[in-house]
């Protein structure tokens, strides 16, 4: 068993009880994952009101970056609840997986678009470039996946998957509020800009040998 399996086990144990609660009172998947993406839109908004703040008290911006990053995580739960709750609740659909990972996408763009507005308002302006570089990898991630299931080929290889992405992206931006300095986001953004565009090539390269085997 791989780390990711490990915790995903233990957060189920945590978020079964809530799972079930949700049964009851009719909530489906598609809903838990728009709420999921509305709590994503609020970050994004801090980030942007964070990225404005710079103008004036930068305490003020670190606060919304910090408070931003939790409620990355705290949406983050949605992300996983929604696909828990469509198992555990006899839900399961096609559309409700096309739905899921188009606003996981939606989610995580908007997300690091509020980053890119922090770093370039904060005078950073090539971290905004190398912010702008983690969304093409965060997409590539996706795609080539997703292209590669359409093909018939498993492909969940690489080092920043989107639950990495999505923790790397909260702790940072949190520790970053916390000392009040932007060079914690700044790093969590070359971790993600660098990991992800390997692992976007990584998951090619897996593709064609896949491709190969069955020429």
């Amino acid at each position: 068993m791989n780390y990711r399996d490990f915790l995903q086990k233990v957060i189920y144990v945590v978020i079964n009880p809530v799972i079930k609660g949700m049964i009851k009172i009719g909530l489906t998947p598609n809903t838990v994952t728009t709420l999921g993406f509305v709590l994503n839109c609020v970050v994004a908004w801090m980030f942007v009101k964070a990225a404005l703040a710079f103008d004036l008290q930068g305490g003020d911006a670190y606060c919304l970056i910090g408070w931003g990053g939790a409620l990355i995580l705290f949406a983050g739960l949605f992300d996983m609840m929604d696909g828990r709750l469509a198992r555990l609740g006899g839900m399961s659909s096609t559309f409700g997986a096309l739905w899921d990972s188009t606003l996981d996408r939606y989610s995580e763009l908007v997300t690091l678009f509020g980053i890119v507005l922090v770093f370039i308002n904060a005078g950073w302006f090539w971290m905004g470039v190398v912010t702008f570089l983690a969304m093409i990898g965060s997409v590539m991630v996706s795609y080539v996946r997703a292209r590669a299931e359409g093909l018939d080929i498993e492909c969940k290889v690489g080092l920043m998957q989107r639950p990495e992405r999505v923790v790397v992206t909260a702790l940072v931006a949190i520790v970053a509020g916390a000392a009040q300095n932007l060079w914690w986001l700044a790093g969590g953004m070359i971790v993600i800009a660098v990991l992800a565009n390997i692992t976007a090539f990584w998951r090619i390269a897996h593709c064609y040998r896949e491709l190969k085997k069955k020429e």
